[in-house]
């Protein structure tokens, strides 16, 4: 795994502040994210918040959003 990855599972997420889109439903069943430094992401279910949430790089970010955007994902 190479080094930013390692580190960005490092970051420590107990304080974190996360948000979910306005669009979300009231039922709870949405995605929620929060910033990560140097514009990385991370990402985790609402209906699971104590699994360990996935994380991505700015760059890795970008590329999932667009394919989500674009109906690819």
């Amino acid at each position: 795994m190479n080094e930013l990855v390692v580190d960005l599972y490092a970051y420590d997420l107990s304080a974190a502040r996360w948000r979910k889109s306005s669009a979300s439903a009231a039922e709870n069943d949405c995605v929620e994210i929060t910033d990560l430094p140097g514009g990385a992401k991370a990402v985790r279910d609402s209906k699971d918040p104590d699994r360990e949430p996935l994380r991505f790089t700015s760059s890795s970010w970008a590329v999932f959003r667009q394919g989500v955007c674009a109906g690819q994902l």
